[in-house]
């Protein structure tokens, strides 16, 4: 069962929702403090666990059909072992959202709950926004924009011009990257009939969006200047990644796969060059 959750949990991604709460408290309050450690906590492993937990258990019925399913790019978790990843995920957020409620105040409280709500709704019944297109990208987006935006507030700050625009570049980024992530599954999808982005407007022209999103938000942050403009030239590796498959067709789309698991290692050397940059944003601010 500890496996189990493990696997639910995608440890390969939880760095995906602790970094950006993390950098964006640490920037914002300048100090290493009781905030900072239980929500890097938090987002690092409950807040995994209930996002992709939650995604396997109601994903179940097609992901049987679905060949990516059963290792780093999705669990595929016994029906007996439903019940317990559900609890375990509503357990072990449970802690950690009382604690940073009592180290927050009123607009704290509702971006983070506006982030819990983003991680049950993406998946789970009635909702199921990951079946509505185009909310089904942006919800997705949330899942990691909105722990960044949680850290600003958290800190007692709110953000300004250029951090808004950095923030909005973000949210791009991760609208992008699921409607790409989202060719893959065309056939499968389909077959399950499950709506997507991808089933709506097909595979290629998916894939063309995503190219479009993430111009967008290399624009974004040239338009927030400073530190911030350096960030721009990250897009290109993922506009490489994904350019060739843009005329891919329907019938062809789980070729995309191969494209994805590379962007899944892009993320770490584009998450080291962010890095980097903000060491230098926090050296000149200090």
């Amino acid at each position: 069962m500890i496996r189990d959750l493990l696997v639910a949990s995608r440890p390969l991604s939880w760095i995906n929702t602790a970094f950006p709460f993390a950098a964006a408290y640490l920037l914002t309050a300048r100090e290493v403090d009781l905030a900072l450690i239980v929500g890097t906590v938090f987002f690092l492993i409950p807040y995994n666990l209930a996002m992709y937990g939650v995604n396997d258990v109601f994903d179940y019925a097609s992901d049987l059909a679905n060949p990516r399913k059963g290792g780093v790019e999705g669990a595929l978790l016994a029906p007996a072992a439903h019940r317990v990843v559900l609890v375990a995920a509503a357990v072990s957020c449970l802690p950690f959202a009382v604690a940073l409620g009592l180290l927050g105040g009123p607009v704290s409280w509702a971006v983070l709950a506006v982030s819990l709500f983003a991680v049950v709704a993406y998946s789970a019944p009635p909702f199921r926004f990951k079946e509505v297109p185009f909310l089904d990208s942006l919800t997705s987006s949330v899942h990691f924009a909105s722990p960044a935006v949680y850290g600003i507030v958290l800190a007692g700050d709110a953000p300004d011009r250029g951090a808004l625009l950095v923030l909005a570049a973000f949210l791009l980024w991760g609208v992008a990257s699921h409607a790409f992530g989202a060719v893959q599954d065309v056939v499968p999808d389909r077959e399950g009939g499950i709506a997507s982005i991808a089933t709506v407007l097909g595979a290629a022209r998916t894939v063309r969006f995503a190219l479009a999103a993430w111009i967008a938000a290399a624009l974004l942050v040239l338009a927030a200047g400073g530190t911030a403009a350096w960030a721009a030239p990250l897009a290109l590796p993922y506009l490489a990644t994904a350019a060739p498959y843009a005329r891919v067709s329907d019938a062809d789309s789980a070729c995309a796969n191969r494209g994805w698991r590379r962007f899944l290692w892009i993320n770490y050397a584009v998450g080291f060059a962010v890095t980097m940059l903000l060491i230098v944003f926090a050296l000149q601010t200090a």
